[in-house]
This record gives structure tokens, sequence and C-alpha cells, in this order.
């Protein structure tokens, strides 16, 4: 049975194809997960994941996820309304000016339905405690997240008793549309500008592989040429950018290791990638179609994937 880390890149609403990978993930029974990372929607799949198999197992970590992503679909009129007019605006930028508001100019309703939907699926009394005295072999849990004052990176840690609904929160505090997160004193971003997912904390559990849920493309076939074209690349490549520097940390390791010989294993790195055609608006629309066509698309992607693994 092969050890294995699961890395969630963010992505807002395009995560819920995470949550369908995980899902398929989670049930299969030819590997151990001892690792779970995510940032921004990353870190809401990778928390519900890791919090559903400590309280009941595989079965109840795919049932969080799908459930989460139901609850989160804009179902009532007026959601879907105010779902319609968020996405649309967003497809505007670029083509027309726009007037841009801070978060603080207005109360923090975004904050608050966030942390509601997080606790009707987690219970914060039993997320603390199951960090207090972890049972040996507990997978390990890192979200990450930006510090807005040092710039520093921020990976909370259940080892470290880090795992907090304000420390997830803090992960998806995109900024212009979130507040920034106070947690532990600090004040936090999203973790898109530090660690899109977490990695190189992984190898602490010994994983044998890192398999990497990736949202934001790594190549285009065209240059983009029109103003949203380019603004979704620009997001794509940012959403990137930390990632490849944490996967080029495990490659590095790696190098040594095969020079130093048997005293050190590598690590191997694989891939599942979202590949819809979808654009970076698209990120912000929470209606069920389309959350439930990248939920089944994730779980589909990953059969697929486990599937293909060598033997």
């Amino acid at each position: 049975m092969r050890t294995v880390a699961l890395a969630c890149q963010g992505g807002g609403s395009h995560t819920a194809f995470t949550g369908g990978v995980l899902q398929r993930l989670l049930a299969d029974e030819d590997h151990r997960v001892v690792a779970l990372s995510g940032t921004s929607g990353g870190a809401v799949c990778a928390l519900l994941a890791w919090y559903g198999l400590l309280t009941g197992g595989a079965a109840e970590a795919g049932r969080l996820l799908e459930r989460f992503w139901d609850d989160n679909a804009a179902t009532s009129l007026g959601d879907a309304a105010a779902n319609a007019w968020l996405v649309g605006l967003a497809r505007l930028e670029g083509q027309v000016s726009l007037p841009t508001v801070s978060p603080y100019a207005y109360p923090g309703l975004a904050d608050a339905a966030v942390t509601d939907l997080l606790t009707r699926h987690v219970d914060v009394d039993r997320l603390a405690r199951l960090q207090e005295s972890p049972p040996e072999g507990q997978p390990l849990l890192l979200v990450g997240a930006a510090d807005v004052l040092s710039g520093g990176f921020k990976a909370f840690s259940s080892r470290r008793r880090e795992i907090t609904v304000n420390a997830v929160l803090a992960s998806a505090a995109v900024p212009l549309l979130f507040r920034a997160v106070e947690e532990g004193g600090r004040h936090y971003w999203d973790g898109l500008f530090s660690q899109n997912p977490p990695v190189r904390e992984l190898p602490d559990a010994g994983p044998e592989e890192i398999w990497v849920i990736r949202i934001n493309p790594r190549a285009r076939a065209m240059v983009p040429r029109s103003v949203g074209d380019i603004a979704d690349r620009r997001n794509e490549l940012a959403g990137n950018l930390s990632l490849e520097q944490e996967l080029y940390f495990i490659r590095k390791v790696n190098e040594w290791a095969d020079r130093l010989g048997d005293r050190y294993r590598r690590i191997a790195i694989r891939e599942i990638a979202l590949d819809l055609d979808l654009d970076v608006a698209s990120k912000l629309d929470r209606s069920p179609a389309l959350l439930r066509r990248l939920f089944d698309a994730g779980r589909e992607q990953a059969a697929a994937f486990l599937a293909g693994l060598p033997g």
C-alpha cells in the first residue's frame, strides 16, 4: 500500500473539482493518505477531507465534501440573482470601467457567510480536540496563508494545533472580496500569494508520493490577446507561481537523494489537473449546474488517474 500526501491548489468555485477528486481518491483502498494540504478553496476541501477521515472514515469524508459543495450552491432566488450579478461584473472587468470598493467599506457579510457554511459541516470544538492528542499515524493537515504585514508564508499545521475554521477562512481571504483575517495576532490574506498549496512540509509525514490536485492550467495553446483572456492567463500564472516553487524544492531534494544513494528516498510527484475550459470569472460562480459539473469531473478524473497508476 503506497503512502501519499494530497496537495490541493486553490481556485474558488473551481475547487468543487477538488472535492470530487478527493471523494474518489479517499474511497480507494490501495493507498494510505498520510497528509493533506490546501490553500483557499483547496484548504476548505483539505479540511473537510481530513475532518471526515478522523471522525468517520473515508465514507464520511466523501459525504462531507459533497454536502459542502451542494450547500455552497446558489439555489435560492435571491442568492442566484446575487451570484449572476457578481459573475457578470467579473466578466465585464477590463471591458468597461467599474468602481472598486474596499471590503472594509461595508459589513463583512462574505466572511460571515463562509464561516457559517464551514461551521455547518465542521464542529469547532471537535476540530480542536482532534489536534490535542493525535494518535500515531493521524494524517497531517497544512493550510496555507500569506501574512499581510510581514509578507511571510504561513502553513497552519495540525501538528502544531493551529487548524481552526478561522485559519481556513484566512487561507481563503481573497483581497477586495474579504477583509484580512486575524488569527493568532497576525493578519492574513489568501494563500495564493504564498504557498498554493503548501508542499515543502509534506515530506515530514513520510509519503512515498505527493499527488497534486491542480486547478490552474500550467500551459495554454495560444497567446491571449483580449483584455479578458490576458487577465485570465495572468491569474493562472499567479496561482501557479508558488506551487511551481514548492514542487521545485521537492524535485531538488529528489536530485540530492539520487546522488546520496540508499540513505534517502525519492518522493514521486503526480498531478490530477482540471482540464475544463473555464474563465477566471467562473471561479466566483456558485451556480448549482457548474458546481455539480466540476464535482463530477473531479470524480471521473480521479478514477482515470487511479486506473493509470503503475502497479
